[in-house]
């Protein structure tokens, strides 16, 4: 198992940034998709990118922090965490990303998805 961290800078107010991350709708808007599950409820289960991102929603700050269990297949005993911290920064919003538990033989797929999925869909929407 490996974690990764890094920092993104956002071009968006905070609110607006945590909405595109919480709110299916939005969520949509950044990702092409229109059936993205999402909801504040801690405990509740999400999906998103068509399915690719499915897990379940352990804790929300509103505009501050989102932490996630993300799921790999069967392999559930060490659940992988993501957590989501979000900052005012003079550009808009810096996000700290901290995910751990990723099995070793989906890093290098869940690194770039990060980088050149995720984190580029929710920069070009902004």
């Amino acid at each position: 198992m490996k974690d990764y961290k890094n920092y993104y800078t956002i071009h968006g107010p905070t609110d607006e940034v945590y909405l595109a991350l919480t709110n299916p709708f939005t969520i949509g808007l950044w990702t092409g998709e229109d059936n993205a599950v999402m909801s504040t409820e801690v405990g509740s289960e999400f999906s998103m990118m068509d399915d690719s991102i499915a897990g379940k929603n352990l804790e929300f700050i509103e505009n501050k922090k989102i932490v996630q269990q993300w799921y790999f297949g069967d392999d559930e005993e060490t659940p992988s965490i993501v957590t989501l911290k979000l900052h005012d920064h003079k550009e808009g919003t810096s996000v700290e990303l901290n995910h751990t538990n990723i099995p070793d033989e989906a890093y290098a797929d869940i690194v770039d998805g990060w980088n050149n999925i995720y984190f580029k869909g929710l920069r070009d929407f902004f």
